[in-house]
C-alpha cells in the first residue's frame, strides 16, 4: 500500500491544490505537508541568512549548510510518521533536481512511494504567482523546469490546463 506521495513541481504549479483535492478524494486520512511547512517553521532569521534560505529579487531561491540541516531532519521526521502509520503527501520542489529526489530517496527507501512530477507552463505558473500575493515573482519561472531535470517520476500530471481534482483523481488511482 501506498505510504507517502511525494508531488514535486516549481512554484504555484498547483501542488498544494492537488494535496488538498488528494485528502479529499482517497478514502484514508493523509497528512499533507510541504516544503512551505519547513519554511514556516524555521526562524525568521533564517529566511534572510546565507546560512538559511533566501529569496532574491529575481526569483531565485538559494539555500545554505543551516537549512540543508533543517531539511535532512524535517525528512527524517516525515520518513518517521510515515513508519509510524501517517499516511502522508509531500508537498515539495526538487530546486536540485535529481539531487533534491536522491535525498528522500535514501531516507524513504523502506517505504511504499509514488513520486509525482506537478507541471505547468511556466506563463501560467507565473500568471498564478502574481494572482496570489505571496511569491517573490520570478520564482515560478525559475523553477518550471529546474526542478525536473533527472527525476525519475511514476507519473506526471500537467496543472496548465486541467483542474487540481482532474490531477487527483489520476494521482488516486494510483494509489494501491
Amino acid at each position: 500500500m501506498t505510504e507517502v506521495i511525494v508531488l514535486n513541481g516549481g512554484s504555484s504549479s498547483g501542488k498544494s491544490g492537488i494535496a488538498r483535492c488528494l485528502q479529499a478524494v482517497l478514502p484514508d486520512p493523509w497528512l499533507a505537508l510541504g516544503t512551505d511547512t519547513l519554511v514556516d517553521a524555521m526562524p525568521a532569521s533564517m529566511q534572510a541568512s546565507d546560512a538559511g534560505i533566501e529569496f532574491a529579487p529575481d526569483g531565485e531561491v538559494v539555500v545554505g549548510p543551516e537549512f540543508r540541516t533543517l531539511e535532512a531532519a524535517w525528512i527524517e521526521g516525515v520518513a518517521a510518521m510515515a513508519r509510524a502509520g501517517a499516511r502522508v503527501i509531500v508537498d515539495e520542489v526538487f530546486l536540485g533536481g535529481a539531487d533534491s529526489q536522491q535525498r528522500w530517496q535514501k531516507t524513504l527507501r523502506d517505504l511504499r512511494v509514488l513520486w509525482v512530477g506537478v507541471r505547468c507552463d511556466s506563463a501560467v505558473a507565473a500568471g498564478r504567482e502574481v494572482a496570489r500575493g505571496d511569491r517573490v515573482i520570478g520564482m515560478a519561472v525559475s523553477q518550471a523546469d529546474v526542478v525536473h531535470r533527472g527525476v525519475v517520476y511514476d507519473l506526471e500530471v500537467d496543472t496548465t490546463h486541467a483542474e487540481s481534482m482532474e490531477c487527483a483523481r489520476a494521482i488516486a488511482a494510483r494509489v494501491r
